[in-house]
């Protein structure tokens, strides 16, 4: 027998705030995180803004010392775990540490650590390298850290799959508990990917949106005038626990998690496969595995990056899996306002989907000006919705043709 995982922490750091509670009233409210570049002079690159996180303040979490040894990215994932694990009822103790796990994705992990490095490698020599440098800058140290912190010594490792990671990491935490590996894991994802030579990247293979003169006009998903997604920072996790593991102790249960799907395109290292195949079968195994109705979900947190090719891809997908369902339903994209956090997307936007069942309101799409005619379903644009919505589907598509897709469902008891 599979055992039933319900979700009883949150935590979060986004461009709208650093908390899950100021995230949720910025998306209520509408407001996009996008503005010119501040961590670093952006003057001679294509594209000088982005969804930063603002106002973070490391030292509420962490000493100076490991400020200093210590990647935003993981700075980031540290915060939001302090989050999740208070929400969740965790005073810094676990009953049975074997039994408590931790994964957190990143697609990129310490980026601007290997930046800096690089520099000093090159104008100082090797032996002004630090001594950190590796431990800093590898994207499965979130994972290690925070099972240090906590002293869980369950199941611990790191999902590298692009923008596909912390919903990989929170779907296998999720099969774990499933199978009784574990009974509480620490899940999502973290990155911190606005840096010089990312955005370059990104710029160069013609990904992002160039409005360098209207940031928060730039992020438009499904708008016929988008250009390309806005890279944001952040992290995003989750706890999540076997049902009678939060009864036992009396835990505060938001949502149950009841369905996980994957898939690969195998089609193109960038574009997804035509019609939005891949994420087709990922959605439909994501059903599957919940034994969930189409007809039940009243919600998709859609991958929405704002890119031409994938949002119609999606949409399309979402027809052949929903069917005439598909126009009763909302799916709109919250990247609309938190820029797209790459490998800590898919942590973000499930702690976003719980909200939604938790609260009855849906956060708009905003910028979706003039509607592009191949994406014709309800996106809540520029207006949040309220509905009461006893399914939810949060999607997450990487580069490499990597597909995710979670279902978690409302918790009555």
């Amino acid at each position: 027998m599979k055992r039933r995982v319900v979700v009883t922490g949150l935590g979060v750091v986004s461009p709208l705030g650093n908390t899950a509670a100021e995230t949720w009233e910025g998306l209520l409210a509408g407001r996009s995180g996008a503005a010119p570049i501040r961590r670093f002079d952006p003057s001679n690159l294509d594209v000088r803004f982005g969804c930063e996180v603002k106002q973070f303040d490391p030292l509420k979490f962490i000493d100076k010392k490991e400020a200093r040894r210590y990647d935003q990215f993981l700075q980031y994932a540290i915060a939001a775990t302090v989050e999740a694990t208070c929400d969740a009822g965790f005073d810094g103790t676990l009953s049975v540490p074997e039994r408590t796990g931790v994964i957190i994705g990143s697609g990129i992990g310490g980026i601007g650590t290997f930046e800096e490095q690089c520099k000093i490698f090159l104008q100082q020599g090797p032996q002004r390298v630090s001594v950190f440098f590796v431990p800093m800058f590898i994207p499965d140290i979130a994972s290690g850290i925070v099972s240090i912190r906590l002293g869980a010594k369950g199941p611990n490792y790191c999902t590298v799959s692009a923008c596909a990671s912390s919903a990989h990491a929170i779907g296998e935490s999720y099969r774990i508990i499933q199978r009784g590996e574990a009974d509480v894991m620490v899940t999502g994802g973290a990155e911190s990917a606005i840096t010089p030579l990312a955005i370059a990247g990104f710029s160069n293979m013609k990904a992002l949106s160039m409005r360098n003169d209207a940031p928060e006009k730039a992020s438009r998903p499904f708008d016929q005038e988008r250009d390309g997604f806005v890279m944001g920072d952040g992290s995003g996790v989750v706890i999540l626990e076997s049902l009678e593991h939060a009864l036992d102790r009396g835990a505060r249960i938001h949502a149950e998690i009841v369905g996980y799907g994957m898939s690969a395109d195998a089609y193109h290292i960038t574009q997804p496969a035509p019609g939005g195949e891949g994420a087709k079968r990922a959605m439909l195994a994501c059903l599957a595995d919940g034994d969930i109705s189409p007809t039940d979900i009243g919600y998709i947190n859609a991958h929405g990056t704002s890119t031409p090719v994938g949002d119609v891809a999606e949409v399309k997908a979402a027809k052949e899996v929903f069917g005439e369902h598909a126009k009763k339903l909302i799916m709109g994209s919250t990247k609309s306002m938190t820029g797209h956090l790459l490998g800590a997307a898919g942590g973000l936007e499930f702690a976003i989907s719980v909200l939604v069942l938790k609260h009855g309101e849906i956060p708009p799409t905003i910028n979706q000006d003039d509607p592009d005619p191949e994406c014709d379903l309800d996106c809540a644009p520029n207006r949040k919705a309220r509905r009461q919505v006893d399914v939810a589907l949060s999607n997450s598509f990487g580069f490499g043709g990597h597909n995710a897709s979670l279902a978690v469902r409302r918790y009555e008891g």
